[in-house]
């Protein structure tokens, strides 16, 4: 489980393709604190650890979660937004983020207003019911709160603060970005199926 407030910016080291997809990322982590096995959010999806060294660690990512997410679209030297596993007693700055990819949205816009940029993404069709204005989201593995949303696209905000600590000050337009419902949203739409 994750909060969505990103505590460093990884990059991609190398990836082989095998039977699955090995992808080595440098991290500032200490990587002495991390378990073979610890669950990191990198850019979104949540990862287990199957390798590391000084500076970086290396996932295991399956055909499944390359299918569902944008992990396909990483080359050597793409920064990563990285968040270790919540543990209990830390602060939930952010919302309960789980590191499971709902879909891939495609950025369609930004414009700046003020010193903040609006970004708006597409909202697939299966989605439109768990996204509302106010609500949360989690777009690359970035805790954000949703400002508009239409049937087929919703906005968020980044202020600089955010665009400086994640990746969000590089996204361009057409970009593919991981996005995760809220989980309230998914229990509360599965309440109202089942009666």
């Amino acid at each position: 489980m994750f909060t969505g407030i990103i505590t460093d910016i990884g990059t991609v080291r190398g990836f082989e393709k095998t039977g699955d997809t090995r992808f080595e990322i440098d991290t500032s982590y200490d990587t002495d604190t991390i378990d073979i096995g610890a669950s990191i959010a990198c850019s979104g999806p949540c990862l287990t650890v199957v390798d590391k060294g000084v500076g970086w660690f290396a996932v295991d990512a399956s055909d499944e979660t390359l299918s569902c997410t944008n992990l396909g679209d990483w080359q050597q030297g793409a920064k990563l937004n990285l968040e270790r596993a919540l543990k209990i007693g830390d602060e939930l700055g952010g919302h309960v983020v789980t590191g499971h990819v709902d879909a891939v949205v495609e950025l369609l816009g930004l414009e700046t207003i003020g010193d903040s940029t609006k970004l708006v993404f597409s909202l697939p069709e299966a989605y439109r019911g768990f996204v509302a204005a106010k609500g949360s989201i989690s777009l690359d593995g970035v805790s954000l709160t949703v400002n508009a949303v239409t049937n087929t696209e919703f906005a968020v905000n980044i202020i600089p603060h955010t665009q400086a600590h994640t990746t969000y000050g590089d996204f361009k337009v057409g970009q593919r970005v991981n996005f995760e419902i809220d989980v309230l949203a998914r229990y509360v739409a599965r309440m109202t199926e089942v009666k």
